[in-house]
């Protein structure tokens, strides 16, 4: 796989990775603006933008952009997360100047008509209306609320029905002049592609667009935690664990990711043994670490019925002790293999192999080969797998977020005393 990079004047990287054997391409545009770059008065604006992308340009109406994709049998999508937003494509590779054209159309050229403004709010307003809905969805939003409060970081990312229902179409015309610029932004294209032919493409669209953000870089992030608990008449109750993470850029960030393996990483796991397949507490268990650009969030999943609910965090809190005293190198090496079997597996794809190398050029500026990552994995010890879970799990001030048959939850104050040594 043949993989180049180029840099325009005004300051916008792109990348391309041709694969063998491939007659499709992923290509797309990822920004460096996401939700938590919002003003306190713009909650949800990075989010409506994303979505009225599609909603018309100066050159394209809403049904031309959907059609003219599909008629080739091509895919169109978008997503917006806490610190990117990322417009891309995937169809056969004879047909790529046409998501060229369309992507690059939407960056350029929005035309944010008032009536499909109107149209697309209603939509959002379902969007946020299902998600309060679905108890195992909005649990995560109060989990991250509760871990960041009062702060960007912590909002979800979809805004509210008040904050939406506010935006006007100069509102998002303002967002997207101070937030998407060439410096912020990578166009990546992985499968049959050429890179120089694709360059050309690229900056004949692109090469005049605005090089330079205007916008405040966002405020650091403080972790803080604290409970957030809920009754609704359910039959499970979802309750959310968590702790302080690791920023992308922190020694202990991989060390974290192998540490969210061993407990609660696959059917293998502990959390997922202990909790499940010895005790029948829940369907599923199971960690996850989210990293940022300046901190991180450590979560333990899990849900179960209110007669279990008693026995369940003790049984994780001992998890979570057991973790700071003994980790052998038999799970260490397992973390290990599913990390890099996830990572070649990852490049197989053209669209995975897309998003993970703007991902590395969005957080660190550069692309990390395959076999510096491995070292760096190589390096992570047993003895400081149980270093780490003593400073994560044992020495700072948990999150809890649970919705649903609350009344046998462990008290706050009791979970707190129990992480204690």
């Amino acid at each position: 796989m043949t993989l180049e990079t180029s840099r325009l004047s005004n300051g916008l990287t792109i990348v391309t990775q041709t694969m063998a054997h491939v007659e499709s391409v992923a290509l797309g545009v990822w920004i460096k603006s996401g939700s938590r770059n919002e003003a306190a008065g713009q909650h949800g604006i990075a989010h409506l933008l994303e979505h009225m992308a599609f909603k018309g340009t100066q050159n394209h109406t809403a049904l031309q952009i959907a059609t003219r994709i599909e008629d080739v049998g091509g895919e169109l999508n978008a997503a917006t997360s806490v610190e990117t937003t990322a417009y891309f494509a995937r169809l056969l590779s004879k047909d790529m100047p046409l998501a060229i054209d369309i992507l690059c159309d939407i960056v350029t050229s929005p035309k944010f008509d008032e009536d499909e403004l109107e149209r697309e709010k209603q939509v959002i307003f379902q969007e946020i209306g299902a998600a309060h809905d679905t108890p195992d969805d909005i649990v995560f939003d109060h989990f991250t609320e509760t871990a960041f409060r009062h702060q960007m970081l912590g909002r979800p990312i979809l805004g509210t029905a008040e904050t939406v229902a506010g935006f006007s179409a100069n509102d998002l015309r303002a967002f997207m002049n101070a937030h998407y610029s060439a410096d912020r932004m990578i166009i990546v294209a992985v499968g049959a592609v050429e890179h120089d032919s694709f360059v050309r493409e690229i900056e004949s669209r692109l090469g005049a667009f605005r090089a330079h953000s205007t916008a405040p870089l966002p405020d650091v992030a403080s972790y803080v935690g604290g409970d957030f608990r809920q009754y609704r008449d359910l039959m499970d109750t979802q309750v959310l664990l968590g702790f302080e993470g690791r920023a992308y850029h922190m020694r202990d960030f991989y060390a974290t990711q192998l540490l969210s393996m061993i407990l609660g990483g696959g059917m293998s796991s502990r959390l997922f043994q202990e909790v499940r397949e010895k005790r029948g507490l829940c369907y599923s268990a199971y960690a996850f670490h989210w990293g940022f650009s300046d901190t991180g969030l450590f979560g333990i999943h899990a849900a179960t019925d209110a007669d279990k609910l008693e026995e369940l965090l003790p049984v994780i809190v001992t998890q979570l002790h057991r973790a700071a005293e003994q980790i052998d190198d038999q799970e260490l090496d397992r973390a290990r293999a599913q990390y890099r079997a996830g990572l070649i597996m990852a490049q197989e794809s053209p669209a995975s192999r897309a998003q993970q190398i703007a991902r590395q050029l969005l957080i660190y500026g550069r692309l990390i080969p395959d076999e510096e990552l491995v070292e760096r994995l190589s390096l992570i010890t047993a003895d400081r797998l149980r270093d780490l879970s003593e400073r994560t799990f044992l020495s700072t001030r948990p999150t809890l977020a649970a919705i649903g048959p609350i009344g046998k939850l462990m008290a706050f104050d009791d979970i707190c005393r129990s992480l204690k040594r």
